[in-house]
């Protein structure tokens, strides 16, 4: 194995090992991950910044960069599936296991061997709240005055350049009912589970309306009923009922108008609560998004990276696009190996986006 690759492995071993499980996202400032972080970025200016309940941020700089590499380092919880320790990288023939190896700590390894290898200038972003929906990291960075207009994202997107995903959105419904017995005519409108059935027909009429929509190459809205909570047992009319869903629309939807659909669908006295946002890649209105497109097309050609098709997951590239910047994803990993037990990442990809990494330093 060649130098940078195996300088690669090592890095990656590393970082695996630390637990940055996200929740409970306990991660120390001073020692763990970014205490070996510190060390490997020797000739960089190194700033940790503690911004809360367990995030924490990295921000290393080599020299002038004129572009921004961001990659998050917290991976979700292992689950009891996992047949050897998670936080152990295992190497085969042609692939890393271990938590975070895919989604991302492999391309943050690929990163540190890529900075030991040159001299060249360099700016890392490195963050620890992606899994939580809670992005202080980021927004505490693009508060500043921090001088980029181009950013490259880290995220498993099999060594290709993204330059567009769908936005998402996460909801908490209830609807409020009047507790009764079964037998009562009144059930068929008073129970609070009978509206949140008629509201979930509505709203998946709504998205097989939307099946035509395009953008990019994805098509169509995403929707997901992920949990419906009430009642008490089956003759008592239901007097109250929770439903959590979320969706993902295309860069050219617009998510408030789909939200104020999907809460038309609901009775006056029912409650609607956004507890997630995250925007489109790239952000902003139809027209925005395309200009911005064709933007982080050229950003993406100019460093000569291979350009893939748009995806479905949604990334923090989205929260720098909407602050204006020129926001590219790429990483080594396939998406469909994240969060999965025994995640692995290819080594050919790990290595052809080291390589990348170094020649972009050079």
């Amino acid at each position: 194995m060649t130098e940078l690759p195996s300088a690669t492995l090592e890095h990656l071993a590393a970082l695996v090992s630390f637990d940055t499980r996200n929740p409970p996202r306990a991660i120390a400032v001073e020692d763990g991950i970014f205490g070996y972080l510190r060390a490997q970025l020797p000739g960089f200016t190194v700033e940790v910044v503690d911004h809360g309940a367990g995030a924490v941020s990295l921000f290393a700089v080599r020299g002038k960069p004129k572009f921004l590499f961001n990659v998050h380092l917290d991976t979700v919880p292992d689950s009891p599936h996992w047949s050897a320790d998670p936080h152990l990288l295992r190497v085969t023939d042609d692939r890393a296991i271990g938590l975070g190896a895919c989604d991302i700590k492999g391309a943050a390894a690929g990163l540190l061997a890529a900075a030991n290898a040159t001299t060249g200038d360099a700016a890392f972003l490195f963050t620890t709240d992606e899994e939580a929906n809670d992005p202080r990291c980021i927004a505490a960075f693009l508060a500043r005055d921090h001088g980029f207009r181009d950013v490259i994202v880290g995220e498993p997107t099999r060594g290709a350049a993204v330059l567009a995903h769908r936005g998402i959105s996460a909801v908490r419904m209830e609807f409020k009912g009047v507790a009764g017995h079964a037998s009562g005519a009144q059930a068929m409108q008073a129970s609070a589970l009978h509206q949140a059935i008629r509201w979930g027909a509505q709203a998946l009429d709504l998205v097989q309306a939307q099946v035509a929509e395009t953008f990019g190459g994805l098509q169509g809205l995403r929707f997901n009923i992920g949990r419906v909570e009430g009642g008490i047992k089956a003759n008592i009319i239901a007097p109250q009922a929770e439903v959590r869903f979320g969706f993902r629309p295309l860069p050219s939807q617009d998510m408030d108008a789909l939200h104020a659909r999907f809460r038309s669908f609901a009775d006056d006295g029912s409650d609607y609560a956004e507890t997630f946002r995250g925007p489109s890649l790239p952000a902003g209105d139809a027209s925005a998004a395309e200009s911005r497109r064709r933007a982080a097309q050229a950003f993406a050609e100019s460093l000569q990276l291979p350009v893939g098709p748009a995806v479905d997951f949604w990334t923090e590239a989205s929260l720098f696009s909407q602050a204006g910047m020129n926001a590219i994803v790429y990483g080594p990993g396939d998406i469909a190996q994240a969060h999965t037990a025994d995640e692995w990442v290819s080594l050919q990809q790990l290595s052809e986006a080291a390589t990348h990494y170094q020649r972009l330093m050079s």
